[in-house]
């Protein structure tokens, strides 16, 4: 199974994202900020790190950084309402998707599903 690291600040978007990832058929360990994300990291295997850009302590881009270090093989997405973040992630983590708020739980998870060359799992 495919297991996604979740980091977002935000509660309520943090579990909504987690309940639709899941229900796609995909393992979530959601976080509320990169500094608690970056153990988990050292710790886990994960596939993929969905990390929204702006938190406290740790924006999503040193977190995808330290992540290219710790764990070279977990791919990375960024979720961001912000245009201006989205080119600054765009500049330093090129390799990673940026998908902006307001988005369609349908379009993370084909986004997800892309990155891993996936059939749908579940209809959302």
């Amino acid at each position: 199974m495919i297991r996604i690291l979740l980091a977002e600040d935000e509660e309520a978007m943090r579990t909504y994202l987690a309940r639709a990832l899941q229900n796609a058929g995909y393992e979530v360990i959601a976080v509320d900020r990169g500094t608690a994300a970056l153990p988990l990291l050292e710790m886990g295997d994960f596939d993929l790190l969905l990390s929204d850009i702006v938190m406290p302590e740790m924006d999503g881009i040193e977190l995808a950084q330290r992540c290219a270090e710790i764990s070279p093989r977990t791919k990375v997405m960024f979720i961001t309402g912000f245009a201006a973040v989205t080119l600054k992630a765009s500049r330093e983590a090129p390799q990673a998707k940026v998908l902006s708020k307001p988005f369609h739980l349908r379009d993370l998870v084909l986004e997800v599903e892309r990155i891993f060359g996936q059939q749908a799992h579940a209809t959302i």
